[in-house]
């Protein structure tokens, strides 16, 4: 009946359309009919009772599709607690009876992952960057910044392959009621189609890794330099072999634990047959399913990076598991 009546709605426009074109209507004035009339249905498909049960039917998949997404999020901000010394904050202002052209330094905000110094700073960190990064960034070269970085590039991994996971889960629930969905809903309301259903905003592209950058402003404002490293997947590895060559490892047996590579997060999971060692889902079952690797024994409490003390989970499981942990 609903489609019925689109089809109606759709007959009307094109008749008024050729009613107005006839008498020399401008062409404007009619594609503003024709707009009118697509939005008109629009509004009346998505209130309409079909839409409505098709929503319906697949809102347990939506929700699971969206915490997978919030899920994601958390991983990819698991770099926010590296930051820098919080040494306060200043209101700049020019008391002087000169007009110096200060913009950059009154519009400068204190920012955890951007570090204000000299030219040579600037230059020096250009030369020799996760020396300077330790340096000015608060990061110890020691074996707990060593194991935080492993688990930050574990996240990573893992929220580069839940990206990937996500993307498809939201095109096979698409692709099981796209013979459902009118055409004309599908070509001109898409975004909309997809925050009536009740998905999430997600931007699968978005940069996510953390910069840090050295910034040098001259006294007068009207010169500077600034350089960016940005940590993602390759110089988080190499910032990890970084901070293992200058490590002197005291809990392994062996002289030296394990560090969390995607090599390693790899293997473990194929060891683990792609299977959750708490559920017994896998990816046999669920195709699309984020499979995570997890400390038993947690770094916080004495855990090492050792296979013995590695596991596969589901995220969901994981999750459930570190909300336990820190509730």
């Amino acid at each position: 009946m609903q489609v019925l009546f689109g089809f109606l709605v759709i007959c009307l426009v094109i008749g008024a359309v050729i009613a107005v074109a006839s008498i020399a209507i401008p062409v404007i004035a009619v594609l503003s009919i024709i707009i009118l009339g697509v939005y008109i249905y629009s509004r009346i498909y998505f209130k309409g009772e079909k839409f409505n049960a098709i929503k319906n039917s697949i809102s347990e998949y939506i929700v699971d599709c969206n915490e997978l997404n919030a899920h994601i999020e958390e991983l990819r901000s698991s770099y926010v607690r590296i930051k820098k010394t919080d040494y306060g904050e200043t209101t700049y202002s020019n008391v002087g009876q000169h007009d110096y052209k200060r913009k950059s330094i009154a519009n400068a905000k204190y920012a955890p992952t951007i570090y204000d110094c000299s030219r040579t700073v600037c230059d020096n960190a250009r030369k020799q960057p996760f020396k300077y990064i330790c340096k000015y960034f608060n990061i110890k070269e020691d074996e707990a910044s060593l194991e935080q970085f492993g688990e930050i590039l574990n996240n990573f991994a893992a929220a580069e392959e839940g990206k990937e996971l996500s993307r498809r889960k939201r095109e096979k629930i698409l692709n099981d009621i796209a013979n459902d969905i009118p055409w004309i809903i599908k070509a001109f309301f898409s975004e909309r189609l997809d925050r009536e259903l009740g998905f999430d905003e997600f931007k699968f592209d978005e940069l996510f890794f953390p910069v840090f950058s050295f910034r040098y402003i001259s006294a007068g404002g009207n010169s500077g330099t600034q350089f960016d490293i940005t940590m993602d997947m390759d110089m988080l590895e190499r910032f990890i072999n970084y901070l293992s060559e200058r490590v002197k490892f005291k809990k392994s047996a062996e002289g030296q634990r394990r560090l969390m590579t995607p090599n390693l997060r790899r293997s473990i999971i194929e060891r683990d047959e792609n299977t959750c060692k708490l559920c017994g889902n896998s990816t046999m079952n669920e195709p699309n399913l984020l499979l995570e690797v997890d400390h038993i024994v947690p770094i916080a409490k004495g855990g090492l990076t050792t296979e013995e003390n590695l596991q596969t989970l589901c995220w969901k499981c994981n999750r459930k598991k570190g909300a336990k942990l820190y509730s």
